[in-house]
């Protein structure tokens, strides 16, 4: 179903797939010659504006049955849930925490866009700058409709349930543990099996790329060659009314076509779908003292304009050892100049073993204190300083942004899933100053 894409940021390579069933699908020596071969049609896919550095340049030529050009006038359609408008409430500082999200009831058929739930976000597509975060809740299958997003990138977080993805450039499963992205103005479609839950986030800037090293080297952190791209696979099938879905501007606009979108018989380029297992991470961490920052898991990053700032971070908390001397190993207590969105595919948080729930989420943010809870500070205060696994069992991430995320009249009132209590688990937390303290005899 898939094979490696052996680097993830560009820099100039160039990746090529055709279906087995036609070979020699791909042009030889020009990219749009007079005739294709097989009487297809060259269609040129750009993420990044035709001047951009080489490096940085984004394009993959696609060689189609039909041009994608074959549709009826799109109409706009109501989202209930789907939202941009950031000023429909008053976000507080407070820190939030919800209880895992409803999936679909059997009574009621929900696809993977109906399922779009926007959380929080910042920002305005329309001028290409901003991040939104959502949430989809779906138990059915997008029968002969597939969705593209022309506002920019989606990070897809799966949480329960497998997805099935058929997009243009042949198809991807996705489990639980494994994301994926679908960049911008890519169509798609989602099969599911099961009810199914999980997160997004979606970037208006630019796009995903691995985080530079910098002193960490060569090797470490997301290894280029485990992201994988998938093969090129078409059908060619008639379907009148084959309905098609474009995120514009933050609404849905729906368009009819009589056949099926992913008729992509070959293609070539470095603009394309790709998947990464989280299990293949590769850990950096402290071996002597202190708790490095979290910077140290990120998976990928959506650079902003200003050095070393991110319009977007994803960053996982994956299984490891820990072993620093002299040190309170969980994550300290921290303000930050960043918003920092959590959720738990599985098991439990270390820093907050109760209450945090997979499926549900956490959002601390700018400039408001988080940190563990009181269970968990008193049991690493006083904890024998042994070499520890942590997180076995377990998968956290964050979505961290330099945004300042206004949360959804959704996200607020109506998915009813904001924890009230959150801020109890730190009440508990006890003085312990000593101002006659002297160190330990030696």
């Amino acid at each position: 179903m898939t094979s490696q894409l052996k680097y993830l940021s560009g820099f100039g390579n160039e990746f090529v797939s055709e279906d087995p069933r036609c070979p020699g699908s791909l042009p030889s020596g020009q990219n749009n010659p007079q005739k294709c071969p097989y009487g297809l049609y060259a269609e040129q896919l750009s993420g990044t504006a035709f001047t951009a550095p080489r490096a940085e340049n984004k394009r993959s030529w696609l060689y189609r049955i039909r041009p994608s050009v074959i549709h009826h006038p799109f109409i706009h359609l109501k989202s209930e849930y789907l939202s941009h408008n950031w000023d429909e409430n008053i976000t507080s500082p407070k820190q939030m925490r919800w209880l895992p999200f409803d999936v679909p009831a059997p009574s009621q058929a929900v696809d993977f866009v109906d399922g779009l739930h926007t959380l929080c976000g910042a920002g305005n597509p329309c001028t290409r700058s901003g991040i939104a975060i959502h949430i989809f809740l779906c138990n059915t299958s997008m029968n002969d409709k597939c969705f593209y997003n022309a506002d920019g990138d989606f990070l897809i977080v799966p949480q329960q349930g497998v997805l099935d993805i058929i997009t243009e450039f042949g198809k991807m499963r996705l489990e639980p543990n494994e994301i994926c992205v679908i960049q911008q103005g890519m169509r798609f479609s989602v099969n599911v099996s099961e009810p199914t839950r999980g997160y997004i986030l979606e970037v208006f800037d630019g796009h995903f790329q691995l985080p530079y090293l910098g002193p960490i080297g060569a090797n470490g952190l997301a290894n280029p060659r485990d992201f994988l791209t998938p093969v090129a696979w078409y059908e060619d099938r008639d379907v009148k009314g084959y309905q098609v879905i474009s995120k514009f501007q933050g609404h849905l606009f729906r368009a009819e076509q009589d056949h099926s979108p992913f008729d992509v018989v070959a293609w070539h380029g470095n603009y394309v779908p790709y998947k990464y297992n989280l299990a293949l991470f590769m850990v950096v961490n402290a071996v002597q003292f202190d708790h490095c920052d979290p910077s140290i898991f990120t998976v990928l990053t959506c650079p902003s304009n200003k050095a070393g700032t991110a319009i977007a971070d994803f960053v996982i908390f994956p299984p490891r050892w820990s072993v620093q001397e002299h040190t309170f190993r969980p994550p300290y207590y921290h303000r930050n100049c960043m918003s920092e969105f959590m959720g738990l595919i599985f098991g439990n948080y270390e820093a907050k073993e109760e209450g945090f729930l997979p499926g549900g989420a956490t959002l601390h943010s700018m400039m408001t204190p988080h940190g563990p809870d009181t269970q968990c500070f008193e049991g690493a205060s006083n904890a024998a300083l042994c070499p520890t696994r942590v997180a076995d069992g377990t998968q956290a991430f964050m979505f961290e942004s330099s945004l300042s995320l206004a949360v959804t009249k959704w996200g607020k009132e109506t998915c009813q899933k904001l924890d009230s209590n959150y801020y109890m688990c730190w009440q508990a937390l006890k003085k312990h100053f000593n101002p006659k303290w002297q160190p330990d005899a030696v």
